[in-house]
């Protein structure tokens, strides 16, 4: 008796269903006929990802691709650029094995190497697309950039020196178009933000310092996106500095770069290269000849006096000076955004000096793209330790030997947390030797945590004094500042404002008032029997009545929230529930960092 074989569906019937839409990973190898290693490299590049499907057809403990995924990689021309490499390296192999040495060295030299632009190309159709998936990119270009070479893992010494360039090309743009926005100092690195297009970009640098490979790492995997990523960062760096009128890739000074001050050689070319550029039109016209220089201030002349009478058109007549408003708007429309025009005057008229001691990498980024001048401790600095026009010195030693009367010593995060700030906060608390405030992260807002540092309140103090608005005074609450004779008495409304924000209080407060009569008459009809009503009640007992109406009025709310909770759909319920324990997570991570703040605050007193 012949057995009969077990099918999922009658024979001679098509698959349907998750058995014909999803694959498994071997099944997509067999398909492509390729390794499990290229398999995964051509995953990668083109950002093919496994699928989840709800009916796993052969098992839980398989990973499944989409049908047309795989279709799609099959006609990918990567694909057979990878398998000609495959067949030439066989080529140099064998050329080895009969000791044909330079039949093998002049095959290594002729190599090819597979081209990603396409799949940049097909994964980004718009830089915009490129600019959104950038935070990885730059994450791992900045971390391969202080890694040291390994034969064992195949970190080569040019993949390294490639990723330095990228990292310095990438933050010499910041730098120079001032569109840093955030810094943050971690125990993991330094993360930064900008604002490129529109998009805020954050990436995350490792401090420098001697970096260890650890084993339990798949190094291959990391090497296959870096080398999607490299090629990803230097279009989008051809890209930004061809939006700034700069050639790319530049060229730098030797003398610096041997030094180790890559950013700042960069710094210097592009400033250089963009002022070519504004003087470039100038030149050309002055090198034509009479005639034609006489025919072309003739046609600007017409063109000036054509724009005056539409300018002139355009005006109203009583406004007197509404030229020179069309003209600010014109010059305003011409300048960045205001964050980048804030960003440009932060540091501006301000000299730092940078000790040894300092992480120099980040803050020769950071100070520049704040418009600060900087200088280091070293060869091929800008200008020495004892120039006279230092106005910040940034040191992070507990004592210094020899002190300039003429500068202030302040340790590396005072900079970190004028730029988060943006302001220049007082130097008291920085001072070397003394400990430094908490450095708060820009990424986190306080508010919506629920947990505001005393810190925090006084950089608020500062950027309101900074920009003249009305200060919270200590002991003076919210509701003293929203009264409307305060602010008459301090001259910040005039009298009409004062009555007319009056009058709204008032009809807010008795609109209030009527509401809570309303609700506690609901209450007293729903709990109170007619026996309650005959008896007269004693001031005792009326105290102890207006107690139970507020329990009363508490477990009332507690049991309409429980009733609408009841009446809602399962799927609204539960994301309800998740609401509320993700509330009560974060009252009890507040309360905890409450209860630790009062205990510093006691250690200290009794310290004192």
């Amino acid at each position: 008796m012949t057995r009969k074989i077990k099918h999922y569906r009658p024979p001679g019937k098509k698959k349907e269903g998750n058995a014909a839409r999803f694959i498994t990973r071997s099944q997509a190898v067999k398909q492509l006929q390729c390794s499990l290693t290229l398999f995964r490299k051509l995953c990668i590049l083109k950002g093919i990802f496994p699928r989840e499907p709800k009916k796993k057809v052969k098992g839980n403990h398989h990973t499944y691709y989409h049908v047309k995924d795989i279709a799609y990689l099959q006609h990918e021309p990567l694909l057979e650029k990878f398998r000609e490499i495959r067949a030439y390296q066989r080529k140099i192999k064998k050329a080895l094995a009969k000791k044909d040495n330079d039949q093998a060295i002049r095959l290594q030299t002729r190599q090819p190497a597979p081209s990603y632009d396409g799949a940049i190309l097909q994964r980004y159709p718009k830089f915009v697309d490129a600019l959104r998936d950038l935070d990885d990119c730059l994450t791992m270009v900045h971390l391969f950039a202080v890694l040291p070479a390994s034969e064992r893992l195949k970190i080569e010494v040019e993949c390294i020196h490639n990723c330095r360039r990228l990292s310095h090309e990438w933050q010499a743009y910041i730098v120079r178009t001032h569109k840093l926005r955030k810094v943050f100092v971690s125990v993991k690195g330094i993360y930064y933000q900008a604002e490129v297009e529109g998009q805020k970009i954050t990436w995350l640098t490792p401090h420098a310092m001697q970096q260890v490979l650890p084993d339990d790492v798949n190094y291959s995997v990391m090497l296959t996106f870096l080398e999607l990523y490299q090629n990803l960062l230097g279009f989008v760096n051809f890209r930004l500095y061809h939006l700034i009128n700069v050639e790319y890739p530049p060229i730098l000074d030797p003398q610096l770069e041997a030094l180790a001050a890559g950013l700042y050689a960069l710094s210097r070319y592009i400033d250089a290269r963009s002022s070519m550029s504004v003087e470039e039109p100038k030149a050309s016209s002055s090198s034509l000849p009479d005639q034609f220089r006489s025919q072309v201030e003739v046609t600007e002349n017409e063109e000036s006096e054509i724009r005056l009478a539409q300018l002139q058109h355009q005006l109203p007549t009583n406004e007197p000076g509404a030229l020179m408003h069309l003209v600010q708007d014109a010059e305003g429309e011409d300048e960045d955004d205001e964050d980048t025009k804030e960003c440009k005057k932060l540091f501006r008229n301000m000299k730092f000096f940078l000790s040894r001691e300092v992480p120099r990498e980040s803050l020769l980024f950071v100070i520049p793209a704040f418009g600060g001048v900087v200088s280091w401790d070293g060869d091929g600095a800008p200008f020495k330790e004892a120039e006279q026009s230092i106005t910040h010195q940034i040191v992070d030693r507990p004592t210094q030997g020899h002190k300039y009367l003429s500068r202030e010593y302040v340790q590396p995060q005072w900079i970190y947390d004028c730029i988060n700030a943006r302001i220049i906060l007082p130097t008291e608390a920085y001072l070397v030797g003394r400990i430094p405030p908490p450095h708060l992260s820009p990424f986190v807002d306080n508010e919506v945590e629920g947990y505001v540092p005393d810190y925090a309140e006084t950089i608020k103090r500062l950027q309101a004094a900074a920009r003249n608005e009305v200060l919270p005074i200590l002991g003076v609450g919210k509701e003293d500042l929203d009264d409307p004779q305060n602010l008459l008495v301090e001259g910040y409304i005039s009298r009409t404002e004062a009555i007319e924000a009056a009058e709204r209080k008032q009809k807010m407060e008795d609109l209030e008032k009527q509401h809570h009569e309303e609700l506690k008459m609901e209450l007293q009809n729903l709990h109170s029997s007619p026996v309650s009503k005959k008896i007269k009640k004693s001031p005792v007992k009326d105290t102890e009545s207006k107690e139970e109406s507020r329990t009363d009025l508490q477990q009332f709310i507690e049991d309409n929230e429980r009733r609408e909770t009841l009446l809602m759909p399962r799927k609204k319920r539960g994301l309800y529930e998740a609401i509320k324990k993700n509330k009560e997570r974060k009252n009890a991570h507040v309360n905890k960092l409450k209860e630790r703040k009062k205990a510093i605050e006691a250690r200290k007193s009794d310290k004192n």
